[in-house]
């Protein structure tokens, strides 16, 4: 599946958020969204889930403009965990997770014992094995938010659409569920685009980078020739220097 961008520029009220751009994402690539508070990360991931239509140029996905595409057969191809979720009548963790599946459904169809195994392996591949039956107001915010992602899991899109994945986890769930999406595009040819924001994150398991510049300028390609020091120096406003360690890249502020 491919994710065309023609010409795309984003727009918040009256305000300009990016110059416009092109940008072609294909599968088996995982993407990392980068650039100060402000710039339009959240507003881009909003633009390509169809949920945000401020915006000027076009949209293909497999050829075909995403305001065209029927909205259930969207959420079949495209998957998107928001920033926050909101719960109005909070159930447990099996019930969230299953939501993951109603695009799968025809109407009044309930889930399925395949749809219910598929779920516990979702919650066992976050770390939540166990959970099952726990009330999500029970559950912290890193054990939420990895409830939220096992439900993006069970959705099996073509493409995930995440923002601040790491969000509220610790360091070792951090790595756990970014090396996760890494290896759905690395094994099972998903696309993931998420936005970040430690540039090291990034690094580790981005192959790919979109630099969003509070100028308006937008920058993509490959992580290798995109992550230098004096472009996130650039993007962040602050001096970022580069350090070799143990054979790995590390950007710290300078």
């Amino acid at each position: 599946m491919k994710l065309q961008l023609e010409q795309l520029q984003l727009q918040r009220g009256l305000r300009r958020l990016c110059q416009p751009f092109d940008l072609s994402i294909e599968d088996g690539q995982c993407w990392g969204i980068l650039g100060s508070n402000g710039s339009g990360k959240t507003t881009l991931l909003h633009t390509l889930a169809g949920l945000h239509h401020d915006y000027t140029g076009r949209i293909y996905l497999d050829g075909t403009p995403i305001d065209q595409i029927p909205r259930k057969q969207f959420a079949r191809q495209v998957g998107l965990l928001l920033q926050t979720n909101e719960e109005a009548f909070p159930g447990s963790a099996i019930e969230t997770v299953l939501t993951g599946r109603h695009p799968h459904l025809k109407a009044w169809q309930w889930e399925g014992e395949q749809d219910i195994a598929l779920a516990r392996e979702t919650l066992h591949q976050v770390d939540l094995a166990g959970f099952e039956q726990r009330n999500l107001l029970t559950l912290s915010g890193g054990e939420r938010r990895r409830l939220y992602i096992a439900t993006l899991l069970a959705q099996q899109p073509q493409l995930y659409l995440l923002d601040e994945p790491a969000n509220h986890l610790d360091l070792r769930h951090q790595h756990q569920i970014l090396g996760l999406l890494q290896r759905l595009c690395s094994t099972q040819n998903r696309s993931v685009i998420m936005v970040l924001h430690d540039p090291n994150l990034a690094a580790r398991y981005c192959d790919h980078v979109l630099l969003l510049h509070e100028d308006g300028r937008v920058e993509g390609g490959p992580g290798e020739a995109l992550m230098t020091p004096d472009r996130l120096s650039a993007l962040y406003g602050h001096p970022i220097k580069q350090v070799e360690s143990q054979q790995q890249t590390v950007f710290v502020a300078g």
